[in-house]
């Protein structure tokens, strides 16, 4: 499958390109979603896609879809891509790598849950023994398992701006009492179960986020992605120690290349070597050959 930077269909009108998804309109019950081999890090879209990464975007998150499904019903409406496009053109760029879901309304938070002590948190617990202003117990090394995982809501930015951590009081403001414990509740529970069958497989998933919508009778729904080295941090358990960060199945890799790079964290981003999208695309790869065998 060749790499595809950014989509471009004249079947169905073009209503929003994100950092990494296209969204179209089929119709008023029915989006299309692209995945795309763009990569976002320190919320900038890189100039180079990463090979085949939107097609392994797709099928795992159709696995944890599929898995998860008694926890939360999910947006697919279970309508092939290739089925609402028209023409040969738009049919290659939308195999193996779109989704038709239904039309949800967002709800305006991202939904992190935290496992273990890494990235911003630990950055956050060493400067103030929380994280995201909830209090932890003295002593903590990095990469850490916390007593219990945490639900760290924030912000959703526009592409090109940073999110913004909340707190619970907060995300209970925006969405109402009663829906953010809904978002909390399904947001630990899809955590644990994804993480309990993960470490079986020899993967830690160390912290993730989801995105919910509702229907126009409330209804919540997962919608978005689910469980990708896009949106988590997996961990090869093999390599873990308590006290150092592991070599992870996401882009961190390409992460520690810009950082090494002098850039400085501003659009533009420096076009990255091939070898390092290379690695990268492995790393994905490796993570969905290790989740669903395939």
């Amino acid at each position: 499958m060749p790499a595809l930077h950014e989509s471009n269909l004249t079947s169905l009108p073009l209503l929003h390109r994100g950092k990494v998804r296209d969204i179209y309109g089929v119709d008023d019950q029915y989006l299309l979603i692209v995945q795309t081999d763009r990569l976002s890090a320190f919320d900038v879209i890189l100039p180079d896609p990463v090979p085949g990464k939107g097609e392994i975007l797709t099928r795992l998150s159709n696995f944890w879809f599929a898995r998860l499904g008694h926890v939360i019903p999910n947006h697919l409406s279970g309508i092939k891509p290739e089925d609402v496009v028209k023409t040969e053109a738009d049919r290659n760029q939308v195999t193996g790598r779109a989704f038709v879901v239904k039309r949800l309304k967002p709800l305006p938070i991202e939904a992190i849950v935290r496992g273990y002590l890494a990235g911003s948190g630990w950055k956050d617990y060493k400067k103030t023994g929380a994280v995201c202003g909830i209090r932890l117990p003295a002593g903590l090394q990095e990469a850490q398992q916390l007593p219990q995982p945490l639900f760290t809501p924030s912000t959703k930015a526009a592409v090109g701006e940073h999110d913004e951590n909340i707190s619970f009081a907060e995300a209970q403001k925006l969405l109402g009492e009663a829906r953010a414990a809904e978002v909390r509740d399904a947001t630990l529970a899809l955590y644990t179960q994804a993480a309990e069958y993960a470490i079986t497989k020899g993967i830690i998933i160390a912290d993730t986020k989801f995105e919910f919508g509702a229907d126009e009778s409330g209804r919540m729904y997962l919608i978005d992605e689910a469980l990708t080295p896009d949106s988590s941090r997996f961990w090869p358990a093999d390599e873990y120690r308590v006290g150092c960060n592991p070599p992870s199945f996401d882009k961190q890799f390409v992460r520690d290349w810009l950082e090494s790079s002098g850039w400085n964290k501003k659009p533009p981003a420096p076009q990255v070597p091939a070898d390092v999208l290379q690695k990268t695309s492995d790393k994905y790869r490796e993570a969905l050959r290790r989740l669903t065998g395939a």
